[in-house]
Order: C-alpha cells, then structure tokens, then sequence
C-alpha cells in the first residue's frame, strides 16, 4: 500500500476510536433513561436500517455462504458476546480493572493474528504494545476513585476477559473478510445480525421501559451512538481491517480510554488528574512506537517471531 493510502487509513482509523471513546459518555447520557438491552438494540436495529436501505440502493454483498458464516461469527463476537460480557461483568468488577483488561486486546490479537492470519510483529510493535498498556495502567490507577480492593471480583474479571476474547476474534474476522470484499459489503450485514442477537435480551427486559420517562438527552446520545459510534466507527475499523495488518489496527484500541477521559473531562465535567493526563500521553506515544516501522503480514507462517 502506497504512503498516502496508508495515511488515509490511520486517519480512517483514529476516526474509529474517537467515536468508540466519545461513545463511553454518550452511553453514560443514554442509559439515564433508556435500559440497558433497549439502547443496544434501539443502537444497532438503527444502523441496521440505514445500512439496509444503502444495500437497496447500491445493491447487496456477494458473499458466499461460507462467508457469510463468517460474518455471523464476527456479529455474534462483536456487538453480540462482546457487549453481553462486558455489561454483565460490570456488574460483578470495578470500571477501573475492567478498562485494564481490555487493554489487553491488541496482546490476544498479536496472538491470534500470528496463528490464523500468518502476521508476526517487529520489536518496535511489541515495545509499543508495552508502553501502551503501561499508559493505560497509569490512566485508570491515577483515577481518585481507583482501588485496589478486587479479589471479590474474579467472576467479573472472567467474564471481561470474555469480552476481551470477543473482540480479538472480531478483529481477526473482519481483517480475513476484509482481504476479499469492501468494508461496506460486511459492516451493514454485521450490524443487522448483531441487532437480531440482541433481540431476546430486548423482550426480556421489555416490561421494564418507561418509554415516557425517555428523555430528549438519551435519544439524542441515542442517535450519537447510532451515526457515530455504530455506523460511522465500524465503517472506519472495518475499512482499516481491510488495509492494514490486524495488529496494528488492534493497537489503536488503547486510544479509546484517552478519548473517554477527555470527552468526560470536557463534556460531562469528570475530573482529569496530571497524573492521569501523563498516563494517557503514554498511550499515545506507545501506539505511535507500535507503527513507526509496521508490523508485516507474513503468509503462510503460523509462528510469532520477532526481530
């Protein structure tokens, strides 16, 4: 791929986590009145709408059933297990060690892309993998409302884990479709299986909405969610799936934590600490130290090596 074209893909590609970081607040605003399975549905049957239409408008993917089998793996890690685990294991572990094992994604994925898509990384990309989940350490420990106290938790930890397996594997999908087809040809599809994995959990939770107790603030966060941080982030993650080796687009994951700081720092007045800022400026210099010499796929190579 020439410079410019790569270029445009790592733009593309922090597109993608500055929606994902900014979608943390804007799901904070939208559950003040919106239950939780009703916004992931409501979120994802939305995009699935308006990616229907483009598909009777531009025509609909050819995939063969294999991949769409494919695709039906990749709904079912990511929204599906990935959003069930993560919304569950919140409930039986802190926030704060929950974002310290998600932090751990672009470890799986380095592991995962070594074995099924034959991509090994340079030393530069293990360092700056490093120094990243080092950032991100400092980000969430840093935080005043941070403790220790998380030996009561391990169900929690497990089922975060959970998601952190979900997501790897989505990433490892996405990144094998995206050898062969567009990231528009299975985003759409992606985000309509994805909505009718949510649907049981919908009519469970069903007796309990106050549809009018919704307020104008959540359905705003609600169409934030789903322009932005449904249609607009998977686009971007999936068209860089399509360009660049799966480890170096799982990399950029780890700026998501700094963009969530920020946005709440400035949208919803959650407090930043110097200490934290540092933590996440480590982030970024570890996702830039990732990149700066690439991280090459290797065909037909199942080992992991580093040079």
């Amino acid at each position: 791929m020439s410079g410019d074209k790569e270029i445009g893909a790592y733009l593309v590609l922090c597109s993608a986590v500055i929606f994902w970081g900014v979608s943390f607040v804007a799901t904070k605003i939208a559950l003040e009145s919106i239950p939780t399975f009703t916004l992931i549905l409501a979120r994802f049957a939305l995009a699935g709408c308006v990616f229907l239409i483009l598909m009777v408008l531009r025509g609909f993917p050819r995939l063969t059933l294999k991949e769409h089998g494919r695709v039906i793996l990749m709904a079912l890690c990511e929204p599906g297990l990935y959003f069930a685990f993560e919304t569950i294991g919140l409930q039986y572990t802190t926030a704060p060690m929950a974002s310290l094992i998600i932090a751990t994604i672009p470890v799986v994925v380095l592991i995962l892309s070594a074995l099924f898509l034959g991509e090994r990384t340079r030393l530069a990309g293990i360092i700056g993998m490093g120094t990243s989940l080092g950032g991100i350490a400092i980000l969430v420990t840093a935080d005043p409302q941070f403790s220790w106290a998380v030996s009561s938790h391990l169900l929690g930890d497990l089922l975060i884990l959970g998601a952190v397996l979900s997501a790897a594997f989505y990433i490892i999908f996405a990144r094998s479709l995206g050898k062969k087809h567009s990231a528009m040809e299975f985003t759409g599809l992606q985000a309509i299986y994805g909505a009718l994995l949510f649907v049981p959990a919908f009519l469970w939770e069903l007796p309990t909405v106050q549809w009018a107790e919704i307020s104008l603030r959540s359905v705003t966060a609600l169409v934030f969610l789903t322009l932005f941080a449904t249609i607009g982030a998977f686009l971007c993650y999936n068209y860089t799936l399509t360009k660049l080796p799966a480890t170096r687009a799982a990399i950029f994951i780890n700026g998501i934590p700094v963009v969530t700081a920020l946005s709440a720092w400035v949208l919803i007045g959650e407090s930043l600490t110097l200490v934290q800022g540092g933590g996440g400026a480590m982030v970024l210099v570890g996702v830039f130290v990732a990149n700066i010499h690439g991280i090459r796929a290797v065909p037909q190579e199942l080992n992991l090596s580093v040079s």
